[in-house]
């Protein structure tokens, strides 16, 4: 899951000044249960209208059921630096690092 592997790289890619954030259309508390259900140790947004989902890609529209796995690298000058339309759990990490 593209999410354990953030998990477990969370230290590498906090170490080069980088800030993981998750979001799902799952409310607060579902969220919160699934963060400590796989050890998160970073903050998933909980984005129950899909406004993030829609401006970012992740939905389509605002009755969509469940969110498509998309990623960004947001530098800090809010600009998107690079789009993974579809991460792959196995090399996400890495990915991500290498472009840090």
């Amino acid at each position: 899951m593209q999410g354990n592997v953030l998990r477990d790289r969370a230290r590498e890619i906090e170490a080069k000044n980088a800030a993981i954030l998750g979001a799902s259309f799952d409310t607060v508390q579902d969220n919160k249960k699934f963060a400590e259900k796989f050890g998160f140790t970073y903050p998933l947004l909980s984005d129950t209208q899909r406004e993030l989902g829609l401006k970012y890609g992740a939905a389509d529209k605002a009755t969509q059921g469940t969110a498509v796995r998309v990623a960004y690298l947001i530098g800090p000058d809010g600009r998107i630096k690079h789009v993974w339309p579809k991460a792959t759990p196995k090399t996400f990490a890495d990915e991500v690092l290498s472009h840090l």
